[in-house]
């Protein structure tokens, strides 16, 4: 399989500091299809657009010029007997797409928005119409209906339709760009990260796509700060480890923003994001109990708050183990499951809703009662989780349906 881009038709926008014919390129390769090459047609365009070189890819990136319809360019790359991947360099397509129409058999085409991705195969290379544009050339075609998509994300935890647009002026860059950063937010998450956390992040992924900051660098300084806090909260500084804590916890969101919306994610990174985010959480408790007892020499076992910061560690061990069987068994999490289990994600023991009730818990002088509050908050997740997992696999013996 091929993919073709008509280049004659070309956008100058940048959405995330890439082109339209960058994202093609890079989304093909993210989606891992096996390309023999891709096609820039440029028509008779008097210069040749940038031509990002895609090492990763896997096959050649050729530019070609002729004169000609959208149908008779189209025409040449098809006489070969390969069925194509057809877009247009206007078009900014929903990367799932690719793969989705990879899969396929026969001729289809997916438009939405004056922009289109279509796959067509050598068979109906005789039928395009002579047209301007590729969404007219190919108008003949069967739809891709968004009830036939698997528009289930599992990172996301939700449902998302297929999405396409024309990206033409600076207009619609603007609103492309902040519906694909809502986008990329998670059906089922806590309360901080999903209504005060995004402007701090929204602030931030712009300007680091543009300047082609990779997203391990910017986990990188997260870890830095997830481990200062540790011992800044032992040595009883509280509001510097605070400072760390929230820096990180920011920054959590904004690395997956940034390697989701410029492809730029990896296995390293996933597991150096997901990695912290598991095992962090215990040691900012263990500092938080030793710096309000006075610091690592004084603690010992004695101590009930040190008992609850392993009890703490306990529980949080075992509620991680209960929604690990869930996931074994549907492949997605058990918040997904239906909207009361997105609703109590949103609330229950977890880093970015346990780390605020503690600040200001300790502003206000009762951050040791916070403490054992939130050992106590901890043990009711963890028996919620284990009740609704029982519930689901005793009771209910079916699968969860994809639910936002």
């Amino acid at each position: 399989m091929k993919l073709w881009i008509d280049a004659a038709r070309i956008s100058a926008e940048r959405v995330f500091g890439m082109t339209m014919l960058e994202r093609h390129i890079k989304a093909a390769r993210h989606q891992k299809l096996m390309l023999t090459e891709v096609i820039v047609d440029i028509g008779l365009a008097a210069a040749e657009p940038a031509c990002p070189e895609e090492p990763r890819l896997g096959c050649p990136i050729r530019i070609v010029r002729g004169e000609g319809s959208v149908a008779d360019r189209l025409g040449r790359a098809l006489a070969d007997g390969e069925a194509l991947i057809a877009t247009d360099a206007a078009t900014l397509a929903d990367a799932r797409l690719y793969r989705f129409l990879a899969e396929r058999t026969g001729s289809c085409a997916a438009r939405e928005n004056r922009a289109v991705i279509a796959r067509i195969e050598p068979d109906d290379a005789a039928r395009l119409l002579a047209a301007p544009t590729l969404d007219a050339a190919i108008s003949h075609l069967p739809e891709v209906r968004q009830e036939d998509f698997p528009s289930f994300v599992v990172k996301l935890r939700r449902a998302l339709p297929y999405y396409l647009f024309a990206v033409t002026n600076d207009a619609e860059r603007r609103s492309v760009e902040r519906f694909l950063f809502w986008s990329n937010y998670k059906g089922s998450t806590d309360f901080f990260t999903k209504y005060v956390y995004p402007p701090l992040v929204w602030a931030m992924v712009p300007p680091l796509a543009r300047l082609r900051v990779h997203p391990n660098t910017v986990t990188i300084i997260s870890i830095v700060l997830t481990l200062l806090a540790v011992p800044l909260a032992a040595a009883g500084e509280f509001w510097w480890s605070f400072a760390c804590a929230y820096g990180m916890s920011v920054l959590d969101s904004v690395d997956g923003k940034l390697a989701r919306l410029t492809f730029t994610d990896s296995a390293i990174g996933n597991v150096l994001d997901h990695g912290l985010d598991i095992v962090h959480p215990p040691f900012w408790y263990f500092g938080w109990a030793a710096g309000l007892l006075g610091g690592w020499t004084l603690v010992g076992w004695s101590e009930p708050l040190w008992q609850a910061a392993w009890i703490m560690l306990a529980l949080y061990i075992l509620d991680r183990l209960i929604l690990a069987i869930y996931r074994a068994k549907f492949k997605r999490g058990l918040h997904t499951h239906a909207p009361i289990d997105a609703l109590v994600r949103t609330f229950i023991s977890r880093r970015n809703i346990n780390l605020p009730f503690f600040t200001v818990a300790y502003a206000a002088g009762y951050a040791i009662e916070a403490f054992y509050l939130i050992v106590a908050w901890q043990a009711a997740t963890c028996a919620y989780h284990g009740l609704r997992t029982f519930w689901i696999l005793a009771i209910e013996r079916k699968p969860a349906s994809a639910r936002d």
